[in-house]
């Protein structure tokens, strides 16, 4: 089938394709319509202001997702940042050859923690990254948004029409088709309870039996009180000991690997102004760090509310539990 006219004109200002690059494969090509649609370019800039606010603590700037994305140090950084997961890869990678490596190290754990062993289900690969293709990449941080910070709303029911192309020995044959890039809102709200148990798993072991929830509380508390010893510190009641944020900020330094200086917290706080401030204080780190817990009022810290002080201290652990 022949290729349509604006196919062509695509191909054009993206360096023409390259027929024997990707001979015996299909590739998919936005089509330049749909590169124009406004839902994709909010769908863009919400991804961009995502990933530059999860790597503010960083120092790390995206300005363009196919041009700051394709040598893998962006995914690296994520991926350390929303999992916890510090792979031994070079930082900069230079050559072409050095940046594939690193993607393959990195996609092949990305992969792993989205679930997504069977590759036959995958929408993008190293070669698809590397060669800076907007739609996997799209496809990609989608998928990580979902998994990592399902509470972000990503601009609902984004489509976009694009060409298949075909290459073989024969020649080039191609096909109109749909993309969707994320969910109808309407399929969004049909899964809410589902989706709400996913975003709050706290809130979902707390309506469990009582030994379950101790089960867990224990195994946190354990996993605290190790990384307090080096301080000479224990903890031996979870909800009144965090209250006044004293012993959660200095857990975040020691986690984390910062001193928090003594002068920016009350350290021996004696009403609930203080407590709060600490609090505060130590919420406004994690978030800083990329590790969102927006949902955490601190007043409810501060009045020894168990879901509060489970959710963050539950985040640091799952964060910090495999490193």
């Amino acid at each position: 089938m022949a290729m349509e006219a604006d196919v062509f004109d695509y191909s054009k200002e993206e360096d023409a394709l390259d027929v024997e690059s990707f001979q015996g494969e299909k590739r998919k090509l936005i089509q330049p319509a749909s590169l124009k649609d406004p839902k994709l370019e909010k769908l863009k800039q919400e991804l961009v202001d995502w990933i530059n606010k999860t790597l503010k603590p960083e120092h790390i700037v995206v300005q363009s997702l196919e041009e700051d994305l394709y040598d893998g140090l962006v995914l690296h950084h994520l991926l350390s940042q929303l999992a916890g997961v510090n792979l031994t890869v070079e930082e900069i990678a230079l050559t072409s050859t050095a940046q594939i490596r690193k993607l393959e190290i990195i996609l092949e754990e990305l992969d792993k923690r989205l679930g997504l062993q069977d590759c036959s289900h995958v929408k993008w690969n190293v070669k698809l990254i590397h060669n800076k293709d907007l739609l996997a990449t799209i496809h990609l941080l989608v998928a990580m948004v979902k998994c990592f910070q399902p509470e972000l709303d990503l601009p609902p029911n984004v489509k976009v029409e694009v060409v298949v192309v075909e290459v073989s020995r024969s020649g080039i044959k191609s096909d109109v088709q749909t993309e969707v890039l994320t969910e109808d809102s309407s399929n969004m709200s049909s899964d809410s309870h589902s989706s709400t148990e996913r975003e709050d798993p706290i809130e979902q072991l707390l309506k469990l039996e009582a030994h379950k929830v101790n089960t867990v509380k224990k195994a946190i508390l354990h996993f605290v009180n190790q990384n307090m010893a080096a301080m000479g510190l224990q903890v031996a009641d979870m909800d009144k000991q965090f209250a006044d944020g004293v012993i959660l900020l200095l857990l975040i330094g020691q986690l984390e690997g910062f001193f928090v200086p003594l002068f920016d917290f009350n350290l021996t706080p004696v009403n609930d102004s203080e407590m709060l401030h600490n609090v505060t204080l130590a919420l406004d780190l994690l978030n800083d760090s990329g590790l969102q817990l927006s949902t955490v009022d601190p007043q409810d810290i501060v009045s020894q509310d168990v879901a509060a002080t489970l959710k963050v201290l539950y985040a640091l652990f799952k964060r910090h539990k495999e490193k």
